[in-house]
């Protein structure tokens, strides 16, 4: 049982000002490993007196100063990846190779490239004016639990070397990295109220972060339903608000594409972290003459994506984080089955030889249409729908024919002719024929997928204010 007593904030492990806590379930044993502060408005004022107090003298930090604490963070958390990963995979579920990978790798990879990105800081002289970037201020970060280190650093890093202090909220489902980050903070002597953690609700906590007037800035991410209401209430303050949310993302498949890569990547997108992936490509389009092609292929190729304990080697998919999360799921499966979808393989029921545990099975539904729920609305879930169409025009209105626009791919033998096609979805990212996974390109939403932009230079941008300094004409 792991017991986390105290908030971060001002540099010192403090007691919250109320005497609830959270409870932190593994998800794969439905038992209770951890407890967290439940913080309150008053904590999340604390930190927020804390951040402002910090930030003129961390704005004026040179900054191959502000790049070398990122690099004390990155070190001092890779000398902690093992005991991350195990961490991650006890609050979140996800196998433990991938949350090597992913939960953990991935996230120090990113702090490494925002430490070297120096050169993005230049002046821009246009005629007589001089352009300066400077830290927008005080930033909230609020993080999912479903990618919790990834998303804490994509918001973190940037706003860190920009110039900004930080108070972060952290899933209240998935903590307990946030807390290892926090030791990491404190260890490496990172100046005080540079970085604060208050845990706790979303309600509590992250209202109260986004109605507060010496909150410059809201990083969120989160469901779109939670985006909006963080938006209503940034905009008493006009607070800059940057959300990545929700998404129905859509892989097209045109006439010509290798139908099995296609599948295989489509599949694997859909189902990882249990399909609790907001760009996940769970609406698959293929053309009518190829539709009992994919079905047969996709069914079979099912069969390889194994659910089980996630510290076991066989486990390619894990439990969901909740049993919330998990009915939910449950929920449009049956929703699915009941407008009329073909229930390919998967469905509610739990998994065979997996009593305790909120796992869902890989499912695939066959014969959707476009207005069906499960085509329309984000699962998250490793739930996948597969959706004829008679010809390319039909599929890109398909795929465009959603309230969001997160991601998407297209898929076929002709490159030049897959480019074109992604030029005319509205999606903030697609990848062509398998595109790799890009650290330092942009990623963001179009629609109600958010606004803004994380990763690289865009994602660094988001955390600047633009000055114009101006000066007589010569």
């Amino acid at each position: 049982m792991i017991i986390r007593d105290r908030l971060y904030i001002d540099g010192q492990w403090v007691t919250a000002a109320g005497q609830k806590t959270l409870q932190v379930v593994n998800p794969a044993t439905e038992e209770v490993i951890a407890e967290v502060p439940a913080g309150s408005a008053p904590d999340a004022a604390a930190a927020v007196r804390a951040a402002r107090a910090a930030f003129a003298d961390w704005a004026a930090a040179p900054l191959e100063e502000r790049a070398a604490w990122l690099k004390k963070l990155a070190a001092g958390l890779q000398a902690r990846a093992e005991e991350l990963a195990t961490l991650i995979t006890a609050e979140l579920g996800m196998p433990l190779d991938l949350s090597r990978s992913i939960q953990t790798d991935m996230p120090l990879d990113i702090i490494e490239g925002y430490a070297d990105m120096l050169d993005c800081f230049q002046d821009e002289h246009i005629d007589s004016a001089v352009v300066v970037r400077e830290p927008v201020g005080v930033v909230a970060c609020i993080t999912p639990w479903n990618y919790p280190l990834l998303q804490i650093v994509l918001k973190v890093a940037p706003a860190l070397l920009a110039g900004c202090t930080v108070v972060l909220k952290p899933s209240e489902l998935t903590p307990l990295d946030a807390f290892l980050l926090a030791d990491v903070v404190a260890e490496v002597g990172l100046p005080a109220g540079v970085f604060n953690l208050v845990s706790g609700s979303g309600e509590e906590v992250g209202e109260a972060l986004a109605r507060h007037p010496e909150v410059d800035m809201i990083s969120f991410t989160g469901s779109t339903r939670a985006g909006r209401r963080v938006s209503e209430l940034g905009a008493a303050t006009i607070k800059r608000v940057a959300l990545e949310l929700g998404g129905k993302s859509p892989a097209l498949v045109l006439d010509d594409a290798d139908l099995s890569a296609a599948i295989e990547a489509t599949l694997d997108n859909c189902f990882i972290n249990s399909g609790q992936t907001c760009d996940a490509m769970t609406r698959l389009l293929v053309p009518e003459a190829l539709y009992e092609r994919t079905v047969a292929m996709a069914t079979e190729k099912a069969k390889a994506y194994t659910v089980a304990d996630p510290v076991g080697s066989k486990a390619k998919l894990g439990p969901l984080v909740s049993a919330r999360q998990q009915q939910r799921v449950r929920d449009y499966i049956q929703k699915g089955i009941e407008e009329g979808a073909e229930l390919l393989c998967g469905g509610g029921e739990q998994p065979a030889g997996l009593k305790r545990g909120y796992y869902v099975q890989p499912t695939i539904f066959g014969g959707v249409t476009p207005e069906m729920t499960i085509a329309r609305e984000e699962i998250f879930g490793p739930v996948l729908s597969i959706i004829s169409y008679k010809d390319e025009e039909e599929a890109v209105r398909i795929a465009n024919d959603t309230d969001y626009g997160l991601a998407a791919a297209v898929w076929s033998a002709d490159e030049q002719r897959a480019h074109a096609v992604a030029r005319r979805l509205r999606a903030g990212q697609v990848a062509v024929n398998g595109g790799a996974d890009n650290l330092i390109a942009p990623f963001g939403g179009y629609k109600q997928s958010g606004n803004g932009r994380e990763m690289g230079r865009y994602g660094l941008e988001e955390f600047f204010e633009i000055k114009a300094i101006l000066s007589p004409q010569k």
